[in-house]
């Protein structure tokens, strides 16, 4: 599992843990495969998302572990009937996926395996281009 109770530790405590997962291990483990899942859809077009979360330990990045907890917990308390806590794990939720936005339109870059092809070039970064609408002088 990428992440562990000791990540859960530092975004929100022991027994309100249990509350929000509604002490399911199913409901956790769901919520996590859908955050590494929202998350891996950002980063997927650059980044090797299967070496993110199958790193262990202290070469996986915090940022990535904090933002699938947050996400997580955002899904668990959604489910939850009376969404308890649910402003806290909103605002995190909303500054994991404005994170994540950043990443993907590539003005944060985080320390992550980028995707590589073969031959061990990356392949996951590419040239985009952009033009300006064309002008249109009807006056």
């Amino acid at each position: 599992m990428f992440i562990t109770d000791e990540d859960y530790r530092v975004v929100i405590g022991e027994a309100a843990l249990k509350t929000v997962s509604q002490t399911s291990a199913e409901n956790r483990a769901n919520a996590e495969s859908e955050a590494q899942e929202e998350i891996s859809s950002y980063l997927r077009p650059v980044y090797d998302c299967k070496a993110v979360f199958t790193a262990e330990g202290d070469k996986r990045n915090k940022l990535i572990v904090m933002y699938t907890c947050d996400i997580a917990l955002y899904h668990m308390v959604s489910a939850m009937p009376q969404k308890m806590g649910s402003e806290i794990r909103k605002e995190r939720y909303e500054r994991a996926v404005k994170w994540l936005e950043g990443v993907q339109a590539g003005k944060i870059v985080p320390d992550l395996p980028v995707c590589v092809d073969a031959t061990g070039e990356p392949s996951g970064i590419g040239v985009v281009f952009h033009s300006q609408k064309p002008l249109r002088h009807n006056w």
